[in-house]
């Protein structure tokens, strides 16, 4: 009874498995009613999409691409080749000495004029005064030159005087020996008075002679004396150059900035001793800056002056520059090389040149700092653009 008891307890446990096992398949089933097969789950549904939208992708990506080349990519002439340049100024010493000030730091924006540095001026100023000094004992001695041809012209007219006084004295004493001889001839006069007579005569006419040489001495002496004025006047001239010189020596002891721009690569420190010649500082001047492109030889047919140039900097790729094509390279950029290529000689190998294209940009554009020169830059030149020179240019953000 109790080994049944417990089959029928065993059978009615079972049972009760048997009864719960439809409930759980309804579970799994998603609720399937009893008596029926669940429904097979439908495969690859949930894929569809996905393949749909790579399809989509894989053929309107090319089709974009095609339309922007059809619409714009065909007419544009592009080159990676390309950098921001500048003329930038190189700041050198023009005379020796010790700096003894130092106005500007490195990346400092300067004014044309502005005062970079100060060499001292010590020895300058010295030279200088010296000059004039120099220049001055000169003037005083042309002065005094000029005081003795005056002295000299009143010696002239002088022996002038005297010309006349010997020439008039000569006329009297020519007059008494012709009485002495008239008188001699008839025995009224003894021969001692016409010797005297003659000889008086004799006498005031190298009175005559002497005076006239004494004249001709006094205007040599003019003459002398004009020529040393002349003479000083041309070495003072002389030293009216070297003071020139000394003030601008002296003045080059400021060293000033000859263009607007920005000062970098400062070489010097205050105490440092400088030569002539020596380099100081770089001097960019950012608001002239420019684009040099270097396009393959196959590229130029499509070149033109004037057209506008779409400029993407590297440094700021979110940048629209537009420029315009400014002027192209008489030459390759191989022949301006160092060592030309000489293509004449041994086996021969086509490479295709480059030849430099500048492009300028507006100094409204240049004066943001976006372009700094070494900056490397991708130029797109729009070939469909009037071809006539113009510098206009713009950036858009």
């Amino acid at each position: 009874m109790a080994y049944r008891e417990d089959s029928e307890q065993g059978g009615s446990i079972a049972g009760a498995a048997v009864q719960r096992q439809p409930g759980a398949a309804s579970a799994q089933g998603q609720d399937t009613p009893a008596g029926q097969e669940p429904q097979p789950k439908k495969k690859g549904l949930g894929k569809k999409p996905v393949i749909l939208a790579v399809v989509a992708a894989a053929l309107g990506f090319p089709g974009y691409e095609g339309y922007n080349w059809w619409t714009d990519g065909r007419f544009m002439v592009s080159t990676e080749d390309a950098y921001v340049q500048a003329d930038i100024t190189i700041l050198s010493a023009k005379v020796s000495g010790y700096v003894s000030s130092i106005a500007v730091a490195n990346n400092q924006q300067v004014k044309a004029g502005d005062l970079i540095a100060q060499i001292d001026q010590g020895d300058y100023r010295l030279a200088l005064q010296a000059t004039k000094d120099k220049l001055a004992t000169q003037q005083s001695a042309i002065e005094r030159i000029g005081r003795q041809i005056e002295a000299a012209r009143a010696s002239a007219a002088q022996a002038e005087a005297q010309i006349a006084a010997a020439r008039a004295e000569a006329e009297r004493a020519e007059s008494d020996y012709a009485r002495q001889l008239q008188l001699s001839r008839s025995d009224f006069t003894s021969k001692a008075a016409l010797e005297t007579a003659k000889a008086a005569r004799d006498r005031a006419e190298a009175n005559v002679k002497s005076a006239q040489a004494a004249l001709a001495a006094a205007q040599a002496n003019v003459d002398v004396l004009a020529a040393q004025r002349k003479e000083g006047g041309r070495v003072a001239a002389e030293l009216q150059t070297s003071v020139d010189k000394a003030e601008r020596d002296l003045s080059f002891t400021e060293i000033r900035a000859p263009v607007e721009g920005v000062t970098g690569n400062k070489a010097i420190e205050v105490g440092s001793y400088v030569q002539p010649g020596a380099r100081l500082a770089a001097l960019v001047p950012l608001t002239s800056v420019r684009v040099d492109a270097n396009f393959k030889e196959t590229q130029l047919a499509a070149l033109k002056i004037g057209q506008k140039v779409h400029i993407e900097v590297d440094a700021y790729p979110d940048a629209d520059i537009l420029g315009t094509v400014e002027s192209v390279s008489p030459a390759s950029g191989s022949v301006f090389s160092l060592l030309p290529p000489e293509n004449a000689t041994g086996n021969f190998t086509k490479i295709v040149q480059r030849v430099p294209v500048r492009i300028a940009v507006s100094p409204e554009v240049a004066r943001q700092g976006i372009l700094r020169p070494g900056l490397s830059v991708v130029v797109d030149v729009d070939t469909r653009t009037s071809a006539e020179p113009s510098k206009t240019a713009s950036i858009k953000e």
